[in-house]
């Protein structure tokens, strides 16, 4: 092949994602179009040699980590092209690169994620979502077309619109908002559906085709800081259907407390803090302030933005918390323990009261809760202090999982199963649902080169291709 290929050393980038999650591989390829991707997959596929996708490697699942095989990195094709409504970009280029792109029409890309300098590549294999969810709902609602490469090597243009050219099996979706655990199948998906939030294991995506947004001649944004978390709960029920609003966010004691060592102007009397954005309309500050304290909300030590610059750092300090959590657990040489569990809306609180009652008696001070609490899709991330606490940390993930799905929600909203979760599938699916879509996978990749070992078993994808 002239398509040259980089050695991996031990401790390459190519191996390790945010989680910690470590791996091996034998060759790594940087591929400058989609025809180089084309013909790395066809020899890989007549040699049966395991493909790994790889983007930013700001995931935490263990998606991007080969265990084996050859890596093929994303990170050569980002080109973007800035049209009225939409946006054409290479796999590679990163969600920063895209908004700054973007700025200039007065256009932005509404899915927010926690990671700005994930690949576009990245946020269509795992459906990714993040803080504007709330309004905007996953990145599977902005994807307009997209370019898709088989593990054969066959290149696929799909359009919105474009149905399946097989007949796929349908699988019912938990009553969430939010869902990435397994593979979409829907009545009436269309075709390019099926690779988003598919996390690399059925083609690989080089180019995407996605819709943009007008950006607002203004916006109110605030970060709201209470006194109890029992108010701050309480806000978030009556906040929740104000027109308008963007985002509805959560941090809770401990949360802040980790962020207090960066921010020290956070009220030292704020016990859990809100954060809020809404496109601004006629009276939009008046109606604020009249909500604000009749929810009994520290009114003088809450953050108001007044300008871009404020809003910026309002992101910063949100996803500063996993960014210290991901700190602190690397320096003790773990790998993340943290949820991404959903939940139906009425059942937020009483998901939440499960993660208080279990993680106050087996992990008291060692845990934060934050995340995106509009969604009923709050994050519990768990401070072990040794691979003991670890192990027990990572029991109670599996319990928590469990009730989550009991509760009529999902084990994966947002980040995906990768490798390391891949064990809660069957949490949430039965055996023949499954069986389904490891069906699928053999349509479209019948020697399992793709994603080996992500949302399946390495050995569970037999080579007979029919379904």
């Amino acid at each position: 092949m002239s398509i040259p290929a980089l050695p991996v050393p031990a401790d390459s980038p190519y191996l390790v994602d945010a989680s910690g999650f470590t791996g091996t591989a034998e060759r790594v390829f940087t591929p400058a179009n989609t025809g180089e991707v084309a013909a790395i997959l066809q020899e890989a596929a007549a040699a049966g040699i395991a493909v790994t996708i790889s983007g930013a490697g700001t995931g935490v699942t263990g998606g991007r980590v080969p265990q084996g095989g050859w890596v093929l990195s994303m990170e050569k094709l980002n080109t973007i092209a800035i049209q009225k409504g939409k946006a054409v970009c290479g796999a590679g280029v990163t969600l920063q690169a895209l908004q700054a792109a973007t700025a200039s029409s007065k256009q932005f890309y509404a899915p927010d994620p926690t990671e700005w300098g994930a690949s576009v590549g990245g946020t269509i294999a795992t459906n990714a979502s993040g803080s504007r969810s709330f309004k905007f709902g996953d990145t599977r609602r902005h994807v307009l077309a997209m370019t898709v490469v088989l593990a054969s090597g066959e290149v696929l243009h799909l359009r919105r619109g474009e149905k399946p050219p097989f007949e796929l099996p349908l699988i019912t979706p938990p009553n969430t908002t939010k869902n990435t655990a397994g593979y979409y199948l829907r009545p009436g998906m269309d075709y390019l559906d099926l690779f988003i939030g598919a996390e690399g294991t059925l083609g690989v995506v080089t180019e995407a085709e996605l819709a943009l947004l007008p950006t607002p001649a203004d916006l109110f944004t605030g970060v709201v800081f209470f006194g109890s978390d029992d108010e701050a709960l309480a806000a978030v029920n009556v906040w929740r259907p104000v027109a308008g609003l963007r985002m509805l966010e959560y941090l809770d004691e401990a949360s802040l407390g980790l962020l207090r060592p960066r921010f020290s102007e956070i009220p030292g009397e704020a016990s859990a803090a809100l954060l809020i954005e809404q496109e601004s309309g006629p009276n939009v500050e008046e109606d604020w302030i009249e909500r604000l304290e009749a929810a009994g909300a520290l009114l003088d030590g809450s953050w108001f933005a007044m300008s871009a610059a404020d809003r910026e750092r309002f992101r910063r300090f949100r996803h500063s918390v996993p960014e210290a959590v991901n700190d602190l657990v690397r320096r003790k040489g773990l790998t993340k323990m943290g949820s991404d569990f959903a939940v139906p809306i009425e059942r937020n609180q009483e998901m939440l009261q499960v993660y208080r009652d279990t993680l106050d008696r087996e992990f008291p001070g060692k845990y934060v809760v934050f995340g995106h609490i509009g969604d009923a899709h709050l994050h519990t991330n768990i401070l072990p202090a040794d691979k003991t606490e670890w192990a027990r940390a990572k029991a109670l993930m599996v319990e928590f999982a469990k009730q989550a799905v009991e509760m009529g929600g999902t084990v994966s909203a947002e980040h995906g199963l990768g490798k390391r979760k891949r064990d809660l599938l069957p949490l949430q699916f039965s055996a023949a649902e499954i069986e389904a879509m490891k069906g699928v996978k053999r349509r479209l990749d019948p020697k399992a080169i793709l994603g080996r070992g992500t949302l399946f078993d390495v050995d569970v994808v037999a080579a007979d291709a029919k379904m």
